[in-house]
């Protein structure tokens, strides 16, 4: 049986800043995000499987990238965890319910590498996470593919 990979496309909006940036990217500011999951496997040849001739639902991944991801990072600011924007942190979750604090600068890159963490450990035995898109805007995107990080 052939490999196969599937994509599904999810959109999302947040804003950021990027933190000690020299640019105008370090104000806040926001984008409509557009995400390409690509996965791999095999389709399943085993007779009497309702998933017979697949390789996953597209209803499985579209759950998974929902949890891990969209509905997370919809609508929310995503600030860089430091001490620095603690006080920050603080004030804006008083009065606004989507603060996302994480651990990296949130650049559309390490955007990236926390997204394919969170999808490959959701990912059913057989089915591998094989790249990523995420754009920024129309015309920028970053990509990840497993072979450059494996």
């Amino acid at each position: 049986m052939a490999t196969i990979r599937l994509t599904k496309e999810f959109s999302f909006e947040a804003a950021h800043a990027l933190d000690g940036y020299d640019g105008p990217c370090r104000e806040i500011h926001g984008h409509s995000y557009r995400l390409f999951v690509t996965v791999k496997g095999r389709p399943s040849t085993t007779e009497g499987d309702p998933k017979c001739g697949m390789v996953l639902d597209f209803g499985v991944l579209k759950r998974i990238v929902h949890e891990e991801i969209v509905a997370r990072f919809d609508h929310a600011f995503v600030l860089r965890r430091s001490t620095a924007n603690e006080s920050l942190g603080e004030t804006l979750a008083r009065r606004f319910g989507n603060i996302v604090r994480v651990d990296y600068q949130p650049t559309c890159e390490n955007m990236l590498d926390d997204f394919a963490r969170r999808i490959r450990r959701r990912l059913p035995e057989g089915v591998a996470l094989h790249a990523l898109r995420l754009h920024e805007t129309a015309t920028s995107f970053a990509e990840w593919f497993a072979e450059d990080n494996d």
